[in-house]
């Protein structure tokens, strides 16, 4: 290699500045020294690395003959990094149309790790990848690590779990990689014995492989199963968690409504200085909040050097779960003097905090603002704000209104809101609309009847229907309600009609009491609820 190749190359490799780079590329020119595979090479990483595609591509294209399998590889693999991972493919096309059997620019493990990797992006090109997988077979790869892995991922990807166990039981060599893929495989498809069978197995696990796991649990609502599984981890004490492991635990105990071990985690992150990063902070106030202590949801947010939306959004959403929308209202006017643009979360919770303020104009000009401030088309939930909104402000007609307008079809949370504030105002002549609306348009639906008849209090109609599900199907069964509270550090879960709970005699007498005083203050209270 002559001297000036050499010297351009040493300064290539010492990752250059961008107008560095361009200084390096000018001399590659001036000195003829485009047929260098090892410049070339050097700059199409350079220019990579500078996020500078389009010049990695000049630099690629203008090489003086059919460029070697590795320099495909290198700018096939930049492109996969991107979100225009696509012109990997039609890169990977390219080469096979080009290099037909040229020995020059055949592909190798490294290509297809990087083809298969950008296959992974799109959903919609199983076959292409199904193809590139039959060529790994074809040309001997399948026994490469790294390929097995991609394909693996892909099949994941995919939904193709069977597929992908496939390709893992066929690899000669595996690695925590190939194990926690293929875990992430059962666990995000709901197969969690398997996944947990998988994970039993494995001979090493990376603070990965955990995470998917306990992520697994959370997806599928396993809240205890995935405190626990932390828990195994902190006791083996082979790795520390990272921030996706405390984002999950973190909203279990959010789900749960674990308080102790909630504060213990946020204890735990303290001592061991970990980053309060914005998903980590964003979980810790989404759980303080959900936990019922909003004053510690606000330390923290008080607590972040750098505020983001996720950390605005999820401290309003929590004041306004707790009923403070005054207080939401003023987060959001100060989250909008930081030039922080919401989203469609932000917005439904500050349209929740106006409802449940009583803040009528602030709410409808904020709902009829969204697109032209915010470039967000109202959705169904935004709908259903508005519409709470207007019901508990007693202006019903207008509710009525609103939904009938709406450019699509309205959900039951919407009608059975809109009936029980029919019922609190004391307008049946309404609510005998709603339901004629209702049955009209949705056929009179079992399920969706039912429950609006029961925000009236017609039991009666309520029998029917059910009786009537019941006669025409002959089952009416559905996966039953659940909820947890924790009392002195132990959750208690509770399944809809449940009477295995061990403390079920004490709590049905409990309810009952309950019940009796509800009774009692209905009878002297306010007479003015009526009954349809």
């Amino acid at each position: 290699m002559s001297q000036p190749k050499v010297r351009l190359y040493e300064l290539l490799k010492h990752r250059p500045s961008l107008k560095q780079t361009k200084k390096i590329h000018a001399q590659v020119i001036f000195r003829s020294l485009v047929k260098s595979n090892n410049l070339t090479g050097s700059l199409i990483r350079s220019y990579s690395d500078h996020g500078e595609l389009k010049s990695a591509r000049k630099v690629f294209s203008r090489y003086p003959s059919l460029p070697p399998t590795f320099l495909w590889n290198l700018i096939i693999q930049a492109y996969s990094k991107t979100a225009r991972n696509k012109e990997s493919l039609h890169l990977f096309k390219e080469m096979l149309l080009l290099g037909g059997c040229h020995s020059l620019a055949v592909p190798d493990d490294y290509t297809f790790t990087f083809t298969i990797t950008a296959c992974s992006h799109h959903r919609t090109l199983l076959g292409f990848a199904q193809n590139c997988h039959t060529m790994v077979i074809k040309l001997g790869y399948d026994s490469d690590v790294c390929v097995g892995n991609a394909l693996v991922n892909m099949y994941v990807v995919y939904s193709r779990t069977e597929s992908a166990q496939k390709v893992f039981d066929e690899m000669s060599q595996r690695d925590t990689v190939t194990w926690t893929s293929l875990v992430k495989g059962y666990a995000t498809g709901g197969k969690i014995p398997q996944a947990e069978e998988l994970f039993t197995k494995m001979p090493e696990r990376n603070e990965v492989s955990w995470a998917v796991m306990i992520a697994g649990y959370v997806g599928h609502k396993m809240y205890n199963h995935a405190l626990r599984c932390f828990n195994e981890m902190l006791i083996n004490g082979d790795v520390e968690p990272n921030e996706a492991i405390y984002v999950s635990v973190l909203s279990a105990c959010a789900h749960l409504g674990q308080l102790n071990q909630g504060k213990w985690i946020h204890f735990y992150i303290d001592k061991n200085g970990v980053p309060k990063t914005s998903n980590i902070a964003t979980a810790l106030i989404d759980m303080y909040a959900k936990c019922g202590k909003i004053d510690y949801a606000k330390q923290v947010f008080n607590g972040i050097n750098k505020r983001d939306l996720l950390t605005w959004t999820s401290l309003i959403s929590g004041l306004s779960m707790h009923g403070l929308g005054k207080d939401a209202l003023q987060m959001f006017t100060e989250m909008l003097a930081e030039n922080i643009k919401p989203d469609n979360i932000t917005l439904v919770s500050v349209l929740n905090a106006c409802s449940h303020s009583g803040k009528l104009q602030e709410g409808i000009l904020i709902f009829n603002n969204m697109e032209r401030l915010w470039g967000i088309s109202p959705k169904l939930e935004h709908f259903g704000c508005l519409i709470d909104l207007l019901s508990r402000a007693g202006e019903l007609e207008d509710a009525f209104k609103a939904v009938k307008k709406m450019g699509m079809e309205p959900d039951g949370v919407i009608y059975r809101a809109l009936l029980s504030a029919c019922r609190l105002h004391g307008n049946a002549g309404l609510a005998e609309r709603i339901i004629e609306h209702v049955t009209r348009r949705d056929g009179g639906g079992h399920i969706l009847l039912s429950n609006l008849y029961a925000s009236l209090g017609q039991w009666d109609n309520v029998r029917k229907i059910r009786e009537s599900k019941i006669d025409k199907e002959g089952d009416s069964t559905s996966t039953p309600g659940c909820s947890y509270i924790e009392i002195d550090g132990v959750v208690n879960e509770f399944l809809a009609a449940d009477k295995l709970h061990p403390r079920i005699t004490e709590i049905n007498l409990k309810l009952n009491e309950v019940m009796r005083r509800i009774s009692l203050e209905i009878d002297v209270g306010d007479h003015s609820l009526f009954h349809i």
